[in-house]
């Protein structure tokens, strides 16, 4: 279940590509410097996201930080789904980012941690798998 972490990390990273296809139908007016920014605001986002997951994560628990970044894109999905204006889609990017940054810190760790030795380059394979799937 926590591998799900890498498939809504992988699929939140590469959707935006066909999203991308609509933007001039909702913003006839959009500007490549604003697509740039709504794909690169992801990144930030992951980037501040992975930045403060470890140290979170040591002080309330790793399945409370997942949970977190289950939140996180969910919330983020859920604005850029409604956006009607480019400033609410680039927050969403924004928030989706945070929770990929922290997915991608905190499930391969977790994984590594709770699974038994004897699986747990398995587990930590189906995580790499899922984010490719994603």
């Amino acid at each position: 279940m926590a591998a799900i972490g890498g498939f809504l990390f992988g699929y939140d990273t590469s959707a935006i590509a066909g999203a991308q296809l609509y933007f001039n139908d909702t913003w006839p007016d959009i500007t490549t410097q604003q697509t740039a920014m709504i794909v690169s605001l992801a990144l930030i986002g992951a980037a501040i996201g992975s930045l403060f997951s470890g140290y979170v994560s040591d002080k309330i628990g790793r399945k409370k930080v997942i949970l977190f970044a289950d939140f996180t894109f969910t919330l983020g999905a859920v604005m850029m789904a409604v956006a009607q204006q480019i400033w609410v889609l680039m927050v969403g990017r924004v928030i989706v980012g945070i929770g990929v940054g922290v997915a991608a810190q905190i499930v391969p760790l977790y994984l590594s941690e709770m699974a038994p030795t004897e699986i747990r380059g398995k587990m930590i394979a189906t995580n790499t798998a899922t984010i490719t799937v994603g």
